[in-house]
């Protein structure tokens, strides 16, 4: 898009790349990048999201640049937020169908929980996906699992977002530990209670980073109390 090249910054271009780690058997491999600032990218996705068709929209989200497909999934979302419940199925369905652009933990983490979060928040038959995410190789179908139930925590439902924790405890990537500790810091903020109850459950096997995200808004002591009983367990 002509305004997207208007934008970009070529100086961003390395530190853009380094950043989201795409250079050989890093998670962001191959993906390229122009140098667009995020605000930039939603001011374009705002100008033109209403005008544009979904199949330029598509070609956006297939596209090789990274900044194609983030502004292609802001326009999917502002659409979703002035669709009907008919259009909204047809846009949950779309983003569904193009998962594997969804590859990098930025178009994630500011797409899935305004469109698939969105979607499910009344309809809970309807998450049963979430866990067979949860349980992919693919490491952003594993952080979409987590990061949809992002909105089902606002409104004080737990549950999922426990579950989908649960089956990722184990899990070996680091942005995986990240995204469950931030989701179980984020179910703290409503309920600290609910935290803690599923913390004493799996401290002993929960990754430190995992850990160090869920507890971030303890109190100092209460931080300590997990950090020394964590290493404490593991050294013997």
């Amino acid at each position: 898009m002509r305004d997207l090249k208007t934008y970009a910054r070529p100086d961003k271009i390395q530190i853009l790349s380094s950043f989201f780690k795409t250079n050989k058997g890093q998670y962001g491999e191959g993906d390229i990048f122009m140098g667009v600032p995020v605000p930039n990218q939603r001011r374009v996705a705002k100008k033109y999201f209403k005008n544009t068709t979904y199949n330029d929209i598509q070609k956006l989200l297939t596209h090789k640049i990274h900044e194609h497909r983030l502004t292609g999934l802001f326009m999917l979302v502002y659409k979703f937020q002035k669709a009907d419940q008919t259009e909204r199925k047809n846009i949950f369905d779309s983003y569904l169908k193009n998962l594997k652009y969804v590859n990098n933990w930025d178009l994630v983490d500011t797409t899935t929980p305004q469109i698939i979060g969105v979607y499910l928040l009344d309809k809970p038959e309807e998450r049963k996906f979430l866990y067979k995410l949860a349980q992919s190789k693919n490491l952003w179908e594993k952080r979409i699992a987590i990061l949809a139930t992002y909105t089902f925590i606002k409104y004080n439902d737990f549950a999922d977002t426990l579950a989908i924790a649960e089956i990722l405890l184990k899990d070996s990537h680091d942005l995986i530990h990240k995204a469950v500790g931030w989701m179980l810091r984020e179910v703290g903020k409503k309920n600290q209670d609910v935290e803690e109850e599923f913390l004493k459950k799996y401290y002993k096997i929960m990754p430190r980073t995992m850990l160090r995200y869920a507890i971030e808004r303890f109190t100092t002591q209460k931080k300590a109390f997990y950090m020394k009983k964590i290493s404490g367990d593991r050294l013997r």
